[in-house]
């Protein structure tokens, strides 16, 4: 069960937001950081295809983690001018090496940052994301201390990286988005995590989880998982 943070808030008790700048390489990542009083660790974000930290689903995932005392990082691994091309050519959403690497650097800016650097880290994978977040965690073992994907493409990050992976692991997929089912239990079988690993079907849910109550299912298990691997 979730944990019931909002009992425990008031009016005063509302986490603030602030924009953030990334140096990952020779461009620059803009984040939005939100860290709550009292917090368990720090969730960084890994959108999917054609997402972006604006994106509706991605922020109501943050919020319920924020209500739970985690801080979190929604972050975006493409620049606006990358993004634009992008929109055409669909080349960089794919490009999984790239947005792990951009991932590992948002890392290190984690761990460097005052605000932060005393706090576990997660990873949150959406979609293509999901195999960006798996690639990063398999390079950053020791760091990283708890992945979940949602409705991800964990076969994108590729077996070598999958065996690699030492944090715990939670796959969640819709139980109507039948070819990714099929993806993530293919990946379940290659995570080799030493604690954990767990793959969570979601009923009635398809890929995006827009149906009622699906995406507030994800967020709960998210939530759960991170307070436990992260605290």
């Amino acid at each position: 069960m979730l944990l019931d943070a909002k009992a425990e808030n008031n009016s005063e008790d509302v986490v603030k937001e602030k924009s953030v700048k990334v140096a990952a390489g020779n461009v620059t990542l803009e984040g939005n950081l939100a860290v709550p009083k009292e917090c368990k660790g720090i969730v960084l974000f890994a959108h999917g295809s054609g997402s972006s930290r604006h994106s509706p689903r991605n922020r109501y995932v943050a919020k319920v983690l924020q209500e739970a005392r985690l801080a979190t990082l929604l972050i975006d691994l493409l620049t606006t001018e990358e993004e634009s091309v992008d929109m055409w050519t669909r080349h960089l959403r794919f490009n999984i090496q790239l947005l792990a690497e951009r991932l590992s650097n948002t890392t290190d800016w984690v761990i460097k940052n005052a605000d932060t650097k005393n706090l576990s880290i997660g990873y949150f994978g959406a979609s293509t994301g999901a195999g960006a977040a798996l690639v990063a965690a398999s390079e950053r073992p020791r760091l990283v201390k708890a992945v979940v994907s949602r409705g991800g493409r964990p076969d994108l990050a590729g077996e070598d990286a999958l065996s690699l992976v030492k944090a715990p692991t939670l796959l969640i997929v819709g139980g109507n988005d039948d070819q990714v089912i099929e993806i993530n239990r293919q990946a379940l079988k290659l995570l080799r995590s030493l604690q954990q690993k767990e793959l969570v079907i979601v009923p009635g849910a398809t890929h995006l989880f827009e149906e009622p109550g699906t995406l507030e299912k994800v967020s709960e298990l998210a939530a759960n998982w991170f307070v436990k691997y992260l605290s």
